[in-house]
């Protein structure tokens, strides 16, 4: 059997998410002693046990939640068939957990970089992201660089490329990602052109109702750390669910 800890180690230094469940409290008879561990990755697989059968079952249940929410929770389970937190065993025990999530950081994906970018990218790296900077060759149909990076949920996307035939092709590699955030830089002109693009291609309303555009909080600042504070806090609202005002540049969308 793999150890918990050591796979929980290295699944952290590749940078995945993982869940380690600890058993704290054991009251009356159970499967499982206090201390037992078990790891929980984002694949499925497990490492360690915490007493198997229904209780390792409904431990993983709850395991799965944290994996999603990344919040972690002290769980408890009575080991019995009827009752509050009844799981359906014989054992007639109480059990308590501690679940923890272990989250990589947010991913935030700079495409262009420039005068925006650089401060951008120290300010994003301050404030916890994982930043990249994928470059850009202006005037080419496809951005390259996008296509070996890794998109997930917790990955946010800022396009501010040199020019817009750019800024549009890194737009259509990624309008299908499960990325959280896109931002587009542009006058409002310029990115109701490029939605205008897309919609005519039938990239959904829905799809493209995804983009922020232009991008930033307006808090009207000129230079170019003023902007790149704008988006960067316009990200963090976005990651942190805080309600933004949006004025969509676009009658589609």
């Amino acid at each position: 059997m793999q150890n918990p800890i050591l796979t929980l180690a290295e699944t952290i230094e590749q940078k995945q998410p993982a869940v380690l469940a600890t058993i704290v409290e054991v009251k009356g008879a159970s499967p499982a002693e206090v201390g037992a561990q078990i790891v929980l990755l984002e694949d499925g697989t497990t490492a360690g046990t915490v007493g198997g059968g229904k209780l390792e079952a409904a431990i993983l249940e709850d395991a799965r939640l944290a994996l999603t929410d990344g919040l972690p929770r002290l769980t408890h389970y009575s080991l019995t068939e009827e009752g509050p937190e009844a799981i359906g065993m014989l054992c007639g025990g109480e059990v308590r957990i501690f679940i923890q999530p272990f989250l990589p950081a947010p991913q935030l994906i700079i495409v262009g970089g420039g005068h925006i970018g650089r401060p951008l990218k120290v300010m994003g790296e301050a404030a916890g992201f994982n930043v990249l900077v994928v470059d850009v060759e202006p005037g080419r149909a496809s951005v390259p660089g996008l296509e070996s990076v890794h998109l997930t949920a917790d990955s946010y996307i800022v396009l501010i490329t040199t020019d817009h035939v750019s800024d549009e092709a890194a737009l259509r590699q990624i309008i299908h990602s499960p990325v959280r955030y896109i931002g587009m830089i542009g006058s409002r002109h310029k990115c109701e052109i490029i939605l205008g693009h897309l919609h005519a291609d039938r990239i959904s309303d829905e799809a493209l109702a995804r983009v922020y555009a232009p991008i930033g909080l307006a808090l009207g600042g000129p230079t170019p750390e003023e902007i790149a504070v704008a988006i960067l806090a316009e990200v963090i609202a976005v990651r942190r669910g805080a309600k933004i005002v949006r004025v969509l540049c676009a009658e589609h969308v």
